[in-house]
């Protein structure tokens, strides 16, 4: 496996846990095309790779993101036609299909702003943690967007509820930290000295666990959207006998059996 060197965005890999930011902190970490793409094949191509367990998307000077830039994202869409805007939007879809199909659970650490397609990366996040400055806003609908923007209608609601998601894309504006952990989005709020030891102890935590079985849980969780009662417990029926099979199973039984601590390989 070769090194990665991610041109747009920071990245460290340690013991299967990969930290990923934003490297523009001096714009509170704007999106440009560019990285749009390259996180979106990176996050892809986290599939076929076992050295990672476990992503980090963390904040970077006080700040998540702050969303498209708008002079190197917004400004340029203007003089787009209709099939190079469609190819834009279908892209920005592409990175949340790339977070939600990649295998691998996604923490996201936000501090600071958190807006427009910074909102959506931590809302497609699998755990969602903050410090109480993060201010999250689905903002499209104050530039002039609808709210349906990269699979917010679909995913804000089941995280937060209809109506709760509803007033955040119809108004644009922002949910404090406090209102999001009443609400579910954050599943806790930590201090901002704090958060990227919280996130990294997480990320341990599950790192240690079965790797191919957290894959299962993290690949159902996103299918059982689309899937009836009946369909969702006939499906896990079928994932949890081929984790059955997996020498971790085992691995597990035998821990159990002499009252050890199981320490799980990922097959």
């Amino acid at each position: 496996m070769q090194p990665d060197a991610p041109k747009t965005f920071r990245l460290t890999l340690t013991d299967g846990v990969a930290e990923v930011s934003l490297d523009r902190p001096e714009r509170k970490n704007p999106l440009t095309f560019e990285s749009y793409a390259e996180l979106r094949d990176w996050f892809r191509g986290l599939v076929y790779r076992d050295d990672v367990k476990v992503v980090i998307f963390g904040s970077n000077g006080g700040n998540f993101c702050s969303g498209g830039d708008v002079f190197e994202i917004i400004g340029p869409l203007l003089d787009k036609d209709m099939k190079g805007l469609l190819e834009f939007t279908r892209m920005t879809g592409d990175l949340v299909k790339a977070i939600v199909g990649c295998g691998k659970p996604v923490i996201a650490a936000v501090d600071g702003v958190c807006v427009g397609a910074g909102a959506i990366i931590a809302m497609c996040s699998d755990l969602r943690i903050a410090t109480p400055e993060a201010k999250t806003a689905f903002l499209f609908n104050r530039v002039g967007l609808a709210g349906c923007d990269m699979g917010a209608c679909a995913i804000l609601p089941r995280i937060i509820g209809q109506g709760r998601a509803a007033e955040l894309l119809f108004t644009g504006r922002s949910m404090s930290a406090e209102e999001g952990e009443r609400w579910g989005f954050f599943s806790r709020v930590v201090e901002a000295g704090e958060i990227e030891d919280e996130a990294r102890k997480l990320a341990r935590r599950i790192a240690e666990g079965p790797t191919f079985a957290n894959m299962i849980t993290k690949t159902m969780l996103a299918q059982e959207w689309n899937m009836g009662i009946e369909q969702a417990i006939e499906a896990e029926a079928q994932a949890q006998a081929i984790c059955m099979q997996t020498q971790d199973f085992r691995r597990a039984y035998e821990a159990f059996a002499a009252k050890q601590k199981p320490v799980f390989e990922g097959n």
